[in-house]
């Protein structure tokens, strides 16, 4: 060896002399050079998702404070284990009898409408919603029912809407096929998450009653209705035979759906899930992340509430920044953003020095914001601090 004796290199191989050995083989300058530490994606402010998307990394970090503080118990094909206890709060907030994990909400949708519909062929639905333009024409496919859409581009559609439409393919038909069901989302994501009216809910629901129709809920985003429009949980579902809620939107799940409805309803979605593929052997990792943040979303949902109140305020006081509220709306705002700032070198500016993760205009020329517990992770002003400096760099 030429730089050291055998019996100095071996002393220098313990992991202290590490540094040592870096001092006398590398440039003194080699780290100068060296980026800083990155940002942590666990300390960034997302202005563009419903909840928090964990990253691998502090998936697994959750994970584990999870089970220090309580250990997690596996469950197997969704029975018993900490996904006991996440069906057991669903059943308690919702006020429903019982409750079934389900893969997908997709699955969750299809097979409630489809069970609530029984030998019937129509159900109703807003033209807007996931069940009708995002689920692959799965209920004609699969299910040989028919969806009827109502209010195009709308959110929600009225009670009057509804009896018309159904007078009007009872008349025009010649062999009649029965209405089974109406099928409602709240909020909506394909409407700038806008709420159905919690009031137009009771008078629908009052009449699907008395004619003998069942009810479903997609209530993939319900925490941020009940929000957002001072209600519960429990209100929203007391209208409804079935209720979905989603597991990652807003809960930190990597995927999942909570289906709850009576008993005789949930019983026999164990079966239909088999049968659809959609039995998944263990599924203690979403469930475990999902019950941890169901036990604080209301307290949770709160603060983000009034914490972006406060925020938006505060931004009305930046030149060429327009925050506009949605009517009917939740937890999303549209903001117009003046010709003499770059919108793209602002959302750069704002994520590689701020850590904040802003958006791009829409068709409609509007940034779609959306203000989630990553908000929380920041005063206000160091947030209204960083934007200001974005805009500033922005200006064209």
């Amino acid at each position: 060896m030429s730089a050291y004796k055998r019996r100095d290199f071996l002393k220098l191989s313990s992991l202290s002399a590490l540094p040592l050995i870096a001092s006398a083989v590398m440039p003194a300058n080699t780290f100068a050079s060296e980026k800083a530490i990155p940002s942590k994606d666990s300390e960034a402010v997302y202005f563009i998702n419903d909840g928090i998307f964990y990253k691998p990394e502090d998936f697994i970090n959750k994970l584990q404070e999870i089970n220090t503080a309580n250990p997690i118990e596996r469950d197997s094909y969704a029975d018993g284990g900490t996904i006991e206890k996440l069906l057991k709060k669903f059943v308690e907030i919702t006020g429903k009898e019982a409750a079934v994990y389900l893969p997908t909400g997709t699955l969750a949708n299809q097979l409630a409408i489809s069970f609530l519909c029984g030998n019937n062929t129509k159900a109703f639905v807003q033209e807007t919603s996931h069940v009708y333009r995002d689920e692959g024409d799965a209920a004609q496919t699969l299910f040989n029912k028919r969806l009827i859409p109502l209010a195009e581009g709308k959110a929600h559609f009225t009670l009057d809407e509804l009896k018309k439409a159904i007078k009007y393919h009872k008349d025009g038909e010649a062999f009649v096929g029965e209405v089974g069901a109406v099928s409602i989302e709240t909020p909506v994501r394909r409407c700038d998450n806008q709420a159905f009216p919690l009031e137009e809910i009771k008078k629908i629901s009052a009449y699907c009653k008395e004619q003998g129709y069942k009810m479903h809920l997609d209530g993939a985003r319900l925490h941020m209705a009940t929000a957002f429009t001072n209600a519960t949980v429990k209100e929203y579902a007391r209208y409804f035979d079935t209720v979905y809620m989603c597991l990652y939107k807003y809960l930190g799940a990597t995927g999942g759906a909570i289906l709850c409805g009576d008993k005789v309803v949930i019983d026999q979605m164990h079966h239909l899930i088999k049968i659809h593929g959609g039995g998944i052997f263990t599924n203690w990792p979403s469930a475990s992340i999902a019950l941890y943040h169901l036990n604080t979303i209301d307290e949770v949902m709160e603060k983000i509430k009034v914490k972006s109140a406060s925020l938006f305020s505060q931004f009305s006081q930046l030149k060429g920044f327009k925050i506009n509220q949605v009517p009917n709306g939740t937890n999303q705002f549209n903001v117009s953003i003046a010709n003499g700032i770059d919108p793209v070198k602002l959302n750069k500016r704002l994520r590689e020095e701020h850590n904040i993760i802003f958006g791009q205009p829409r068709e409609d020329g509007f940034v779609k914001i959306k203000v989630n517990p990553t908000l929380l992770r920041r005063d206000n002003q160091q947030i209204i601090d960083s934007f200001k400096e974005a805009i500033s760099f922005a200006k064209v």
